[in-house]
């Protein structure tokens, strides 16, 4: 049920922002401490990395649990939940004697993130009216490329005390989110709650674990026997043999993780797919650095400065594509979105060792993910859900983004060792992203028109109205 006061809503959204901001923040400041986590606890590269690789794999697997518990058990708790379990990870990394609890900590931060973001954008779904979702959606996207920009400053600032301030930081701020989400979130819970699907939980969450585990092992020195190595080939194997049953599980299930039904939807089922594009761009924006080092010889440091016009015109296309989602419509925001990134990784594959070129491929590329990590993928889910599914849907939108991501680090970092490592290696992998995007951009006209798109969000929208009551 939309809330009709407007002071109410900006205040409303104000919470879910600082709360995604402190998520994503944590993002963008933990990799300068990994050198002095490294150093402090004596750990080598292929140990540090778990560090990024156990926080992936629980968020992985608590965004379509604390998603779906969302829709269950009302979004105030399961919100406010979630911000405390990244509060209690975030204590535990910062007083780990241990490399183990350091793991220990990140996995329980992982975990809660993963209700942060898709919990909100439920919100959002909840509280405001369709024709204001896309603005809404569109600042709570523009976060990331904020978080991207002040998080290095704040991480270097922290660094002058102590590695252990950069997760700290985060206990004062979510005491104030959770003070504030308690006060203002609503509280609505369907009438009648079914049983939850724990078994297909259970065998989700082993498929994305294997799939993770599996991919992070992956050599991409040596491809083709790392994928035959004990290491890779069980976990992979376990993911793709969980597939089917975990379909089969959730075509009978009375209340499913994940709805199979959905994907019957051509408009859902390109979304998912253009979600999962996204997440093979951005992973492959985490190789720019060394690309830039190796084109133009610069150092560590000057390489991520470097990326700048990314984060900055990333902080751009997010809310300017919330902006015209309202004018619009989704289709025409998606299809520009799209032929950004398409354009944008092209031409990094063509001109990347040209300083003009890179910089305009880099600013195209910013705005297209700017667009579509930001609002019309979620805003198009919460139009086609129905309001006691709208969590679990933004759930799957941020589980096929972060499988592109985990497919995406994957597949670049084998292009480019299958080139030997140099320029031409990251060049072509950059090339056939931008020819992905492409292919993208032409199945994005067959997105609904917006009068069909606003038709449906407005049904599902009053429908759940009739379905729903404030919790006791």
């Amino acid at each position: 049920m939309s809330i009709t006061d407007t002071r109410l809503r900006n205040r409303i959204l104000g919470v879910l922002f600082v709360g995604v901001l402190m998520g994503a923040l944590d993002i963008a400041i933990v990799g300068p401490a990994l050198p002095a986590i490294q150093a402090a606890f004596g750990l080598d590269e292929r140990a540090v990395s778990w560090i990024f690789t156990i926080y992936v794999l629980f968020n992985l697997i608590g965004t379509p649990l604390l998603a779906k518990l969302s829709d269950a058990y009302g979004r105030r708790s399961i919100y406010v939940l979630s911000v405390a379990t990244f509060a209690v990870g975030s204590l535990i990394v910062a007083a780990a004697p241990a490399f183990g609890v350091v793991l220990a900590g990140r996995a329980v931060q992982g975990f809660g993130a993963g209700g942060i973001f898709p919990v909100a954008s439920a919100v959002i779904g909840d509280t405001f009216p369709p024709e204001k979702r896309g603005s809404a959606l569109g600042l709570i996207g523009a976060v990331f490329g904020l978080a991207f920009l002040i998080g290095p400053i704040i991480g270097g600032v922290l660094l002058l005390f102590s590695w252990h301030w950069l997760f700290l930081v985060n206990l004062p701020i979510a005491a104030a989110v959770i003070a504030a989400a308690w006060r203002l979130l609503p509280e609505r819970r369907p009438a009648a709650r079914k049983p939850f699907d724990w078994p297909g939980m259970l065998i989700m969450a082993a498929l994305l674990a294997g799939l993770a585990y599996g991919l992070n092992q992956i050599d991409t020195s040596h491809v083709g026997a790392s994928l035959v190595s004990a290491s890779v080939a069980p976990f992979l194997i376990l993911a793709v043999a969980l597939l089917p049953v975990f379909w089969w599980r959730e075509r009978r299930a009375a209340d499913p993780i994940l709805r199979v039904g959905l994907f019957r939807s051509r408009q859902v089922a390109l979304v998912l797919l253009f979600a999962l594009g996204a997440g093979v761009a951005e992973a492959a924006v985490v190789f720019a650095p060394r690309l830039l080092q190796l084109a133009f010889g610069v150092t560590e440091s000057t390489a991520s400065f470097m990326l700048l016009p990314i984060v900055l015109t990333m902080a751009v296309g997010a809310p300017l594509a919330g902006r015209t989602l309202d004018r619009a419509g989704s289709r025409v925001v998606v299809i520009g979105g799209n032929a950004l990134v398409a354009g944008g990784m092209m031409l990094a594959g063509l001109v990347a060792t040209q300083l003009v070129g890179f910089y305009v491929a880099a600013a195209l590329l910013g705005v297209g993910l700017g667009v579509l990590l930001g609002a019309p993928l979620r805003y198009i889910m919460l139009g086609e859900a129905a309001p006691g599914e709208r969590a679990a849907a933004q759930g799957a939108l941020t589980l096929f983004s972060s499988t592109g991501q985990l497919v995406g680090g994957a597949a670049v970092g084998a292009i480019a060792a299958s080139q030997g490592g140099g320029v031409p290696g990251y060049e072509r992998a950059y090339f056939a992203i931008g020819v992905l995007a492409a292919v993208f951009t032409v199945l994005a006209f067959g997105l609904k028109s917006q009068a069909a798109e606003r038709s449906t969000a407005r049904a599902n929208h009053e429908a759940g109205a009739a379905h729903s009551q404030p919790a006791r």
